[in-house]
């Protein structure tokens, strides 16, 4: 039997003479609880918030994406277009031409991005999640599905044709400007549809068909400034781009879901991360208890130490039942911590409790990957206090 052990778990589970000990050891306990489920809560709520905010993303953003490498737009050849169409794990694909413009409504002005979709666009995007108002675009006369934001600051209704909206682009070129009607090309269009993405798309960016964006900015038929890609759901997303990259050539650049957003990826896994450090000090903090009550059991047995040293036991060993106490401690108040913090998550999961508004609950996110980096924290820390503590231990102070 190892002796060691079977004492740590002795002292660990009873209680001492000394009620003083007794009430730092029951704080050092409820201290590793509350840490452990307290972390554990937050990271799942963290990562709650990131899928809340990248199901937004991903409604527009489609799985691949070849977007021009150098000026803002190129000619697709007949034979490129042919080879896309016949590679396996394409579901379908969609042109695309982007451009900034100015729209014009009833007196107002205001900067937007246009971006103009052929018929294909809603087989790789669901568009039907995004249509608040309206419908969308159909492939006859010049038509725009404008953001929830635009049509609030124009004062912009839906389908009404007594008033069309105006698209404006600078007319490419060099030299002084001595009218405003020969500086831009424009197009009258109609507004059928208000998207709702999330605030800064709706504020920004305004859809139309790939017939009206050619029109306005003179474009040639094969003209266009990205493609986007939807994969098959088996498809490999490595190989299909090994595929595309030869076809396209290097006047494309082909990034994937998570690239498109690496800002918003980037500042979302910043967050967490420094919510995990903030948290972790505090786990810190609480195990400082830990300390102290393994500190303050060695001083109330010193008796029993300096008896079982005469037995033969040596002071490596000594030093092993208050590790082993702390580390239980520690490792047995991670995993109550743990279950406690996932009851409070899968019950706000389930049923809500905490709420953002009246319709919206707080988003949480039950991850296994949270499950070990919790215990995986609070053992370390907890090895850690326990070796501390433990090396106070000395021929000195037990004799």
């Amino acid at each position: 039997m190892n002796v060691s052990l079977y004492i740590a778990k002795r002292y660990l589970l009873t209680k001492s003479s000394n009620n003083a000990i007794n009430i730092i050891t029951i704080f050092a306990a409820v201290g590793v609880i509350i840490g452990a489920a307290a972390l554990f809560i937050v990271l799942s709520g963290f990562a709650g918030l990131k899928d809340f905010s990248l199901q937004f993303s991903s409604l527009i953003d489609p799985d691949l994406k070849a977007i021009v490498t150098e000026g803002k737009s190129i000619s697709l050849t007949k034979d490129q277009e042919g080879q896309l169409k016949h590679i396996d794990g394409i579901a379908s694909y969609s042109k695309i031409i982007e451009e900034r413009i100015i729209l014009s409504y009833d007196d107002k002005k205001m900067l937007a991005t246009l971006k103009g979709v052929d018929s294909e666009f809603g087989n790789v995007n669901n568009i039907d999640s995004i249509i608040a108002e309206g419908s969308w675009l159909s492939d006859q006369g010049h038509q725009i599905v404008a953001g929830w934001g635009i049509t609030n600051d124009l004062s912009m209704g839906v389908m009404d044709y007594a008033k069309s909206v105006t698209l404006l682009v600078p007319k490419p070129g060099k030299g002084q400007i001595t009218s405003v009607t020969n500086a831009f090309n424009s197009v009258y269009t109609n507004n059928v549809g208000v998207f709702q993405i999330n605030e800064e798309l709706d504020n920004t960016l305004v859809f139309t068909n790939i017939y009206t964006a050619k029109n306005l900015l003179n474009y040639e038929d094969n003209q266009i400034s990205s493609i986007e890609f939807k994969l098959n759901s088996e498809a490999d997303e490595t190989q299909i781009r090994n595929v595309l990259q030869p076809i396209l050539g290097d006047a494309f650049t082909i990034k994937n879901r998570v690239q498109l957003n690496d800002a918003l990826y980037k500042m979302l896994n910043t967050e967490n991360l420094a919510v995990y450090v903030i948290f972790t000090l505090v786990l810190i903090i609480a195990l400082f208890n830990v300390i102290g009550s393994i500190v303050m059991m060695i001083l109330d047995k010193k008796k029993n130490l300096n008896t079982l040293f005469n037995m033969g036991v040596t002071i490596k060993q000594l030093r092993r039942i208050f590790f082993l106490q702390g580390s239980l401690m520690s490792v047995a108040g991670g995993i109550v911590g743990l279950f406690l913090g996932f009851l409070i998550i899968l019950i706000q999961k389930l049923f809500s409790p905490y709420m953002i508004t009246s319709s919206l609950a707080y988003p949480v996110a039950i991850k296994p990957i949270n499950f070990v980096l919790v215990l995986v924290t609070i053992s370390v820390l907890g090895v850690l206090a326990s070796k501390i503590a433990s090396v106070r231990i000395s021929k000195q102070l037990i004799s």
